[in-house]
């Protein structure tokens, strides 16, 4: 894996990703923040040696590189999952090529169901901890140790002092934003009644298929990594009604505008 990373930091240091700051994964139905960056670079995945190439229809599969609010930022226009068949390693790549490319932090974004029942589709939940149920860890590896610490600290995965900001920023412009913790399942199918029943006992507030993978691999490289959910549908048992891919990309994009706001002021700040 060495060997691979070396070589497609290079390929991207040629094509004049230099020095970035700040590392952004943009989720499902949430690549609306692209229009906000002073793009200079941008290239698909598949053009990209070692990268994964995005596989679902909704995910563009792009690499930017930019300025947005003055800071040098590369942006993951689309992301990789586990039900699309990669392995963990695959879908963590990314996050140690950006890093290796120079940014200290990492916001992540993404679309999820809201398993507090006090919490609505539309809103925007700040994630304060995980829970891992997706039976493996990108970190599970023969060499893992050749890149970081084996047996990373997972006390605080995200950071308190950029989770702080999110909250004044949103006090600041009237977001309501929530906190929460967040668990990762693999999918692709969605939950049964009785699989929210099991999530919530657990502890879950809000679910999806991703994220965790790139903040175990954040806090295994020593980045700094905040994340939000966009909350695209009521995960309530009692009254479980079908929905579609269709209708969880058209709440998050509705609900967009705020999460741009969030992550346009704090990079600002940070």
């Amino acid at each position: 894996m060495i060997k691979y990373i070396n070589e497609t930091t290079e390929f991207l240091r040629n094509k004049g990703f230099e020095n970035p700051e700040i590392g952004i994964i943009l989720g499902t139905g949430l690549g609306q923040l692209v229009h906000e960056i002073e793009i200079s670079k941008e290239i698909s995945y598949n053009h990209i040696p070692h990268f994964p190439t995005a596989t679902v229809e909704f995910h563009k599969g792009k690499l930017l590189y930019g300025i947005l609010e003055g800071k040098k930022v590369i942006v993951m226009q689309g992301r990789f999952h586990v039900y699309e068949g990669y392995t963990m390693q695959d879908v963590t790549y990314p996050v140690r090529i950006m890093e290796k490319l120079g940014i200290t932090t990492l916001l992540v974004s993404n679309a999820a169901g809201a398993i507090n029942l006090d919490f609505k589709k539309g809103d925007l939940m700040l994630i304060e901890d995980h829970i891992n149920l997706l039976g493996n860890s990108p970190l599970a590896f023969k060499d893992v140790s050749q890149l970081g610490e084996r047996f990373v600290d997972m006390s605080e995965p995200y950071d308190l002092e950029i989770n702080n900001k999110f909250f004044s920023i949103a006090k600041e412009n009237n977001i309501k934003l929530h906190k929460g913790v967040y668990v990762s399942v693999v999918g692709p199918q969605l939950e049964t009644k009785a699989e929210y029943r099991m999530l919530k006992t657990l502890g879950a507030d809000a679910v999806g298929m991703s994220t965790i993978p790139e903040v175990i691999v954040a806090n295994h490289l020593k980045l700094k990594v905040a994340a939000i959910s966009v909350l695209t549908d009521e995960c309530d048992p009692d009254n479980l009604k079908p929905i579609s891919v269709k209708e969880i990309i058209e709440m998050a994009n509705k609900a967009e505008p705020n999460m741009i706001i969030l992550f346009k002021e704090l990079i600002k700040i940070i």
